[in-house]
C-alpha cells in the first residue's frame, strides 16, 4: 500500500473510532494525490523552469462544497522543502493543516505529507499556493472553490458556466534567483509581465448569446494589484472571499495581491469575440495582459482599442472598495442571513496598531511590522507552544502599537484569549500599496483612510455592511482597519501577501488560546504529523 493510501486509511480509523467520529454522509470525502516537480513552461514567451503540480501549471483546482473533507498526500519532487497553504480556508480547529512555517515542519524533498482540512461552514472562491521560500513565484499555485450545498440557496440564479481565472505576476527569473536578489539586500524589480491562468495570450473563454456565466477571478501574482475588466461587458460582484455581497454593477474591479471575487456576466452583447483584459495598478510602466471571450458561433476576433482601465488613481480604487458592501439578507454557507451577526454592536477587547516599514538591518534590505523584522525559528509555533518548548518565542518580541526605535530581527507572536474581538489597524507610511491577509478567520472592513489613524476615525467606519474577508489592501500612506472576533484556537499567520515583503519579515503570528483542552475548541496534533528543530515525536 502507497503510504499515502496508508496515511488516508490512519485518518479515517482515527476518526471513526476515537472518541469523536467526524464522518457522516452530509461530510464527504475527496482524495488527491499531487506530485510537485520542476517542469519548462514559456508563460511570456521564454522557456524556463516552473513549478508543476501533477504536471499542470497552474496546478490542479480543488472543487469542493461546503464541509467537505480534503485530504491532499503531497509528494515533494522539487529539491527544496515544501509547504502548501489554503488562502481563506479557515481551518477550523486544525491550525496544524494551515501549511506555514509557524504551524508546520516543511515537506523535505523526495518525502510526502498528507493535508487533512475540512472545508467547514465555508462557500466561495479561494486559492491555495506555495508558502514556504519564493516558491510561489514560480508556479505551485491553484483554484479552491466551494460550492453550496444542495439545501443552501445562493442569492442568484444558477448561472449557465462557471470560468475560473488565477491572473498573476511573472518574472522571467525563477524563484532561486529571486531568493538570492533578496538574500543580496536588492528589492525586487517590476514584474515583467501578466498572466492569465498560466498564459500571456491566447487564452478562451466560450459562452452563448444570452446565457449569464460566473467568473471566479483571483490575484495569485506575489507583487502588483491588478484591475479586471471585459470588454464590451458589464460585471455584477456576487461574492467576495466567501461573503455575498450587494450586487452592484461594475466595468472594472480592483483585485489586490491575494484577494478574490466572482463576478456574473451576461452575454448580450453581439455575437463577437471580446477582449478579457487585467492591467497592474499603481505601477509605471503598466503592465497588461489579455485573453478572449468567445460568443459561440463567433467568426470575429476582437477589435481594438482594449477597455480602457484605471492606472495610478488611489482616491478611484478606495472609492470603490467602499461600495463592496455585504447582503444582509443573504445566507453563506449556512442558512441563517449574514446579517444576523451583528458586528458593529460587539464591544472592542484589544485594538492593534501594525504598521509596516522599509528599513536595512545589518546593511541589508527588510520589511517590519512595529520595528521588527520576522524570522522563523527551526522549531514551528505551533509545536514549541502545544508541547511548551522553551526558548523559541515569547509574546514580548512586538508591541501591539507603533514605537520608537531601531528596527530589529526577532519572531513575533501576539496572544489573546479565545473569543476575543479584536480591532486589527494596518498603518501604511509608505508610498506603496500594502496587502495584508489574517489566516484562521474573516474580518470585517470597517474602513480605509489616509494618513494616520487614530480613535477619532472610528467615527467613520462601516458598523452595520462591511464585507467580511481574508486579506485587505492598505493604500499608500493610508490606513485599513478590520474587526474580527477570534472564536478559531490555534496559532495563525497575519502576513503580508507581497511575497518579498513577506519573505524579507512583514509577517508576524497570532495564538489564539484557552487553558481548556478539548476537541469541540481545537484539534491535537495529526498522527502523521512532522517534527523538526527542538520538537521530537512523542514516544
Amino acid at each position: 500500500m502507497k503510504q499515502g493510501n496508508l496515511l488516508i486509511l490512519v485518518f479515517l480509523l482515527a476518526y471513526c473510532f476515537g472518541s469523536v467520529c467526524v464522518i457522516n454522509a452530509e461530510d464527504p470525502y475527496r482524495f488527491f494525490t499531487w506530485t510537485v516537480t520542476y517542469g519548462t513552461r514559456s508563460p511570456l514567451g521564454v522557456p524556463q523552469q516552473v513549478i508543476l503540480i501533477n504536471g499542470q501549471f497552474p496546478g490542479p483546482p480543488i472543487e469542493g462544497v461546503t464541509n467537505d473533507n480534503i485530504l491532499v498526500n503531497l509528494i515533494n519532487k522539487i529539491d527544496e522543502p515544501l509547504l502548501i497553504t489554503w488562502n481563506g480556508i479557515k481551518q477550523r480547529r486544525m491550525s496544524w493543516q494551515d501549511g506555514v512555517l509557524g504551524t508546520s515542519c516543511p515537506i523535505q524533498p523526495n518525502s510526502n505529507w498528507t493535508y487533512h482540512f475540512q472545508l467547514k461552514d465555508q462557500i466561495g472562491t479561494y486559492t491555495y499556493f506555495s508558502s514556504t521560500s519564493m516558491h510561489r513565484a514560480s508556479g505551485a499555485f491553484g483554484a479552491l472553490n466551494v460550492n453550496q450545498r444542495s439545501v443552501i440557496f445562493v442569492p442568484y440564479h444558477k448561472p449557465d458556466g462557471d470560468f475560473t481565472l488565477l491572473v498573476s505576476d511573472w518574472y522571467k527569473m525563477g524563484h532561486k534567483a529571486l531568493r538570492k536578489r533578496l538574500d543580496s539586500g536588492r528589492a525586487l524589480p517590476l514584474p515583467d509581465g501578466l498572466l492569465i491562468n498560466g498564459a500571456s495570450k491566447g487564452l478562451a473563454f466560450t459562452g452563448e448569446h444570452g446565457k449569464f456565466y460566473r467568473f471566479r477571478i483571483s490575484n495569485v501574482g506575489i507583487s502588483t494589484s491588478i484591475n479586471f475588466r471585459i470588454q464590451g461587458h458589464m460585471m455584477t460582484l456576487v461574492e467576495v472571499e466567501g461573503s455575498h455581497t450587494l450586487e452592484e454593477v461594475y466595468e472594472s474591479l480592483d483585485v489586490h495581491v491575494g484577494q478574490s471575487l466572482t463576478v456574473l456576466v451576461t452575454l448580450k452583447a453581439p455575437v463577437k469575440d471580446y477582449f478579457i483584459v487585467a492591467s497592474t495598478r499603481f505601477t509605471k510602466p503598466v503592465l497588461t495582459t489579455t485573453a478572449f471571450l468567445h460568443y459561440k458561433g463567433s467568426k470575429t476576433r476582437p477589435s481594438r482599442p482594449l477597455p480602457i482601465g484605471p492606472t495610478y488613481h488611489i482616491h478611484w480604487s478606495m472609492k470603490q472598495a467602499r461600495t463592496i458592501r455585504l447582503n444582509l439578507t443573504a445566507n453563506a454557507a449556512r442558512p441563517n442571513p449574514q446579517g444576523a451577526f451583528h458586528y458593529g454592536t460587539i464591544p472592542i477587547s484589544q485594538t492593534l496598531v501594525l504598521a509596516n516599514a522599509r528599513t536595512k538591518i545589518d546593511g541589508k534590505l527588510r520589511y517590519t511590522v512595529n520595528r521588527v523584522s520576522y524570522v522563523n525559528p527551526t522549531t514551528p509555533l505551533k509545536l514549541a507552544d502545544w508541547y511548551n518548548i522553551p526558548g523559541v518565542f515569547d509574546f514580548k518580541t512586538i508591541k501591539n502599537i507603533p514605537t520608537p526605535g531601531p528596527s530589529i530581527l526577532g519572531t513575533s507572536v501576539l496572544d489573546f484569549a479565545l473569543h476575543e474581538y479584536v480591532e486589527f489597524v494596518f498603518q501604511n507610511n509608505e508610498r506603496s500599496i500594502q496587502s495584508w491577509h489574517i489566516d484562521g478567520t474573516n474580518a470585517y472592513v470597517v474602513g480605509y483612510g489616509t494618513g494616520t489613524w487614530n480613535v477619532a476615525m472610528r467615527k467613520r467606519y462601516n458598523y452595520v455592511d462591511a464585507v467580511s474577508r481574508h486579506t485587505f489592501q492598505v493604500y499608500p500612506m493610508s490606513w485599513t482597519s478590520v474587526l474580527a472576533s477570534l472564536d478559531n484556537k490555534g496559532m495563525w499567520n497575519v502576513r503580508s501577501q507581497i511575497w518579498s515583503r513577506r519573505y524579507l519579515g512583514q509577517e508576524l503570528y497570532v495564538r489564539v488560546w484557552n487553558n481548556e483542552r478539548s476537541l469541540y475548541t481545537e484539534a491535537e496534533p495529526p498522527v502523521n504529523a512532522l517534527y523538526c528543530g527542538k520538537a521530537k515525536r512523542p514516544v
